[in-house]
């Protein structure tokens, strides 16, 4: 009898022991069930909302990659026509430099040859202007050959032609042709930006000797930047110019930034891509520099569809529902699991192609996360 006390005594224990507790779990055959009861309290502990059905743009995007550059107008390698050791280097990478500005000065025994040549022929020349001037005078008035007359013109005219040449190489190497021609020979050139910008290159060192063939800098002006976009070929007959391009620099930031499709190449390259070139909105205010990697969504439709966001869509075995609150009363809420069909899908929002059941209904849309 004594152990009848004992097992009654237990089972009331455990029937009153937490009773406010149980009120608030929900009971999992309600959750699988078409209708779920859920407290008041419940719903504000677990920062529940409620939300609506709302008109949404999906857009139809290609996902690509590319990097950040400028166009080839934008970019200069300085470099020499006639080889030389180098004797002043003031610059560094990143320095800025304006157009015309000094970056380099080159010394050669060469470039003493050349502007002795020059005044040599330059020596010969009014000799040689004044013979066939005066064959010619003789020749008109029948007192010399004709042999005289254009054996004079054409040693004029190729002494003519090499003073040309050399006046030229002179004011390529920087040299002024009229100040050599007052006896100022030097055995230095130097070498001027050919355009504004950014130092990204450096590749010589005073002493060292370079040829034509070398670079000895480049210059980057980022005045103009713009995307360099590859699109797969399979892609490709869905971009076309001023569609929007959203893209990110993924190894410095994860923001978002905006351009156009500017132009689209017309070459398949071996990787069976085709460059787009794209234009970036308000470029001048962001830090790109050159050579950047980027990924890029360029948007080849938009549509506006009915949707729901993402976290009003519960989802169990493959198929996904949506919770509609029922009716209420002081301490709960009663919630419809409707069937429904999505679509188109973002990054938040989920097309609902059945939304006709859903219109103009309470739907939960937070909280979803304890189901």
């Amino acid at each position: 009898m004594k152990s009848i006390y004992i097992l009654l005594f237990s089972f009331v224990l455990f029937a009153c022991g937490n009773p406010e507790k149980t009120t608030e779990i929900i009971d999992e055959t309600a959750i699988n069930s078409t209708l779920i009861t859920i407290s008041k309290k419940q719903f504000e502990s677990e920062k529940m909302a409620f939300g609506q059905l709302s008109e949404q743009a999906f857009y139809t995007t290609v996902k690509t990659t590319g990097i950040i550059d400028v166009p080839p107008e934008n970019k200069a390698s300085v470099s020499t026509f006639i080889g030389g050791y180098i004797t002043k280097i003031p610059l560094l990478i990143g320095d800025k430099v304006k157009k015309g500005q000094l970056v380099a000065s080159l010394q050669n025994t060469e470039f003493v040859e050349i502007q002795q040549q020059y005044l040599e022929i330059t020596a010969q020349l009014s000799y040689l202007k004044n013979e066939y001037e005066r064959q010619k005078t003789l020749f008109d008035e029948l007192i010399t050959s004709e042999k005289n007359y254009l054996k004079a013109e054409s040693n004029y005219k190729s002494n003519l032609a090499t003073y040309n040449g050399l006046r030229k190489k002179l004011e390529m190497m920087h040299i002024n042709p009229t100040a050599v021609e007052q006896g100022e020979i030097s055995s230095t050139i130097n070498l001027y930006a050919p355009i504004s910008g950014f130092v990204t290159k450096v590749n010589v060192s005073n002493g060292s000797y370079i040829s034509s063939a070398d670079e000895l800098l480049e210059i980057i002006n980022t005045d103009h930047i713009h995307l360099e976009l590859n699109v797969f070929e399979k892609d490709i007959l869905g971009i076309k110019k001023h569609q929007k391009i959203q893209f990110k620099i993924p190894e410095a930031s994860n923001k978002i930034f905006d351009a156009e499709v500017y132009l689209v190449g017309t070459f398949v390259n071996t990787d069976r891509t085709i460059k787009v070139h794209g234009h970036i909105n308000d470029d001048e205010n962001s830090n790109f520099i050159t050579g950047m990697f980027i990924e890029a969504s360029i948007i080849s439709d938009v549509s506006k569809e009915i949707s729901l966001p993402k976290s009003a869509i519960l989802e169990s075995e493959s198929n996904y529902f949506a919770l509609v609150l029922k009716d209420e009363n002081t301490d709960s809420y009663r919630f419809e699991k409707i069937k429904i069909t999505i679509g188109l899908q973002e990054e938040n929002y989920v097309e609902i192609k059945n939304h006709q059941q859903l219109k103009d209904q309470k739907i939960l849309t937070k909280g979803l996360s304890m189901f």
